[in-house]
């Protein structure tokens, strides 16, 4: 169904209609992940829920089996620790709401353009972090949506040599990608906590996206 945003019309699949379709998941079906999604609380950089009433707690089919997998590799790699889902689809209108709350900030280079879309809005990314077997978040250096220097996985090995980071931050990062990596998702250069499931070209050519 296409829909006008703004100047612009955009083919995809309204949330409302998402329980209706076979190719989405939700979250309550995968064992073994704990979630809070930081979009629907104030606990997030706007400070406003920004899902409801609709649940976002959903995934496309592909990246749900995804993350089985981190869900399986964790449990043999590293008992004690889970996957902390933060963020999974993310409709084309929060998307649009969030662009819009980073107007004349200079921090956009941390979304999507919307015309471009986001990989969330295809149910194809996460927002994700583990936890210990205490249910406590492993110490990452940053909180989720930190938009500074310190949440770039690039430029970890410098901020390690200035002091920025620990060890102990890195290598619970790297914990975190090879999890991921051995999934299929791959990882941004500019946040730690967000990883794609496959090519960002392909997604856009290939899968519906939630508006």
């Amino acid at each position: 169904m296409p829909v006008a945003r703004g100047a612009i019309m955009i083919e995809g699949l309204p949330i409302e209609q998402l329980g209706q379709c076979a190719d989405f998941r939700p979250l309550s079906s995968i064992a073994g992940i704990t979630v809070d999604l930081r979009y629907a609380s104030v606990d997030n950089f706007t400070g406003r829920d920004l899902y409801s009433p609709f649940d976002c707690a959903w995934l496309h089919c592909d990246a749900a089996a995804a993350l089985e997998r981190v869900v399986a590799w964790l449990a043999l790699q590293r008992p004690g620790c889970s996957a902390l889902i933060l963020d999974a689809l993310r409709p084309q209108r929060v998307q649009e709401a969030l662009w819009a709350a980073l107007d004349g900030t200079g921090l956009r280079m941390y979304l999507a353009p919307p015309e471009r879309g986001s990989i969330h809005s295809f149910g194809m990314a996460l927002d994700i972090t583990l936890l210990d077997e205490h249910g406590r978040e492993l110490d990452m250096g940053t909180a989720f949506d930190d938009m500074s220097e310190r949440s770039h996985p690039a430029r970890e090995a410098l901020l390690l040599a200035r002091g920025e980071l620990t060890p102990q931050q890195v290598e619970n990062r790297q914990l975190l990608r090879a999890a991921m990596a051995q999934a299929g998702f791959v990882g941004i250069a500019s946040e730690w906590w967000h990883f794609d499931c496959g090519d960002r070209d392909w997604v856009r050519q290939t899968f519906r996206r939630v508006l």
